[in-house]
């Protein structure tokens, strides 16, 4: 049958747009619905900072008049600027929110996306990345199995075969790792952490909720320095730095996220929100009519299985070095106490990590944690 790829034009398409994937996920018992209005500040000009340098254009394909799939097409200015040997660079565009009934809807909107970019300049694609690379990138081709956390993507696996039926190779792997953390760690960590705590010019203080903006910009500020080498990075504008903040604060448990200091200045920090997708999964998207009660209320104390650690970083200066890690393993286990004792975690999962982060792998291997997902980003010459 026909199809038909058209822009999307206007808030009913929008809303289309957005419920498709309702519609073709409803059996999945391991896809989490995002809430419905987090999907519409994503795609909305002036409600996400993202489109003040970004280009964008959503399109839906129809048949029969029916929608039957849907794409995402957007070029991150921030991303082209960035050096070419970091995965962006000059003339890299992306596709993402990628949702079809079949392949060949599938591939009719993947190649629709590419003519959009090629007609904007663009001479390479990377993609699935949806929208921002600090959002959801990547197509899941391991761990299918069990629901992902928050802010973490999740995919039919036929997707896989489509993208490279489509003439995709890989460019890089993004990984997550699971650890029991209700048992504690191995003695090594306990000796390393141990050796920490006497060492004077180390400090550990837990984020201030009451300077809670402060605290994100220090953090922030410190993860554009410690990631700025690294493939797919692109830097936090001052516009998303406040919307990060202003979006994270209400999951933000004060004695879960850390600042570490080293003779008073910050040098390292680590994120760790509960789940909040053990929460979202029974909600269908919807926070009305009673859902959002159901919610604050949860989010008082909450109790959960998994604490997700999403961002780390160390100031370039102290990477691969002794001290690095230590604070790392110092943060891991402090938070560790708390997420079990305060709130019945008895698993962590770290990340995403690069594939090629030795550093990182390192660690998560020395607290005995294993992959349990991994997200591939592919590219194609245009």
């Amino acid at each position: 049958m026909e199809v038909t790829i058209t822009p999307v034009s206007g808030r009913r398409e929008l809303g289309l747009f957005i419920e498709l994937a309702y519609r073709l996920r409803r059996g999945d018992p391991n896809w989490v619905p995002p809430l419905r209005s987090d999907m519409v500040e994503l795609l909305t000009p002036g409600r996400n900072p993202f489109h003040e340098h970004a280009r964008v254009q959503l399109f839906l394909a129809r048949r029969r008049g029916q929608v039957v799939g849907r794409i995402s097409a957007h070029i991150d200015e921030l991303a082209l600027a960035q050096p070419a040997d970091q995965g962006f660079g000059p003339g890299t565009g992306n596709w993402g929110l990628l949702e079809a009934e079949d392949e060949g809807v599938a591939q009719a909107l993947i190649a629709r996306a590419e003519a959009w970019l090629r007609e904007q300049g663009m001479t390479r694609v990377l993609a699935p990345i949806s929208l921002s690379i600090w959002e959801e990138p990547g197509l899941l081709v391991r761990g299918a199995d069990h629901p992902p956390t928050m802010m973490m993507g999740h995919h039919p696996p036929e997707h896989q075969g489509w993208i490279e039926r489509a003439g995709y190779h890989s460019a890089k792997s993004l990984l997550t790792y699971e650890v029991r953390i209700d048992q504690g760690f191995p003695p090594l960590i306990d000796r390393i952490v141990a050796s920490g705590e006497r060492n004077s010019r180390i400090t550990l203080r837990t984020v201030d909720m009451k300077n809670f903006a402060r605290d994100a910009e220090i953090a922030i500020d410190i993860l554009n320095d410690a990631w700025s080498e690294n493939w797919g990075f692109v830097p936090f504008t001052d516009a998303e730095k406040a919307y990060g903040a202003k979006k994270l604060k209400p999951i933000t448990m004060e004695r879960t996220n850390m600042i570490a200091e080293l003779d008073g200045e910050p040098v390292a920090f680590m994120l760790a929100w509960p789940d909040l997708n053990e929460q979202l999964i029974k909600m269908n998207g919807r926070l009305f009519p009673f859902n959002w009660a159901k919610l604050l209320w949860w989010l008082r104390k909450p109790q959960v299985r998994t604490f997700r650690v999403p961002l780390m970083g160390v100031r370039k200066r102290l990477q691969n070095s002794r001290l690095a890690s230590q604070i790392a393993f110092m943060m891991i286990e402090y938070i560790r106490r708390v997420a079990v004792s305060e709130h019945g975690a008895s698993r962590g999962e770290i990340g995403w990590v690069l594939d090629d982060n030795g550093g990182m792998i390192a660690i998560a291997e020395a607290i005995g944690s294993t992959v349990n997902k991994e997200f591939r980003i592919y590219e194609k010459t245009l």
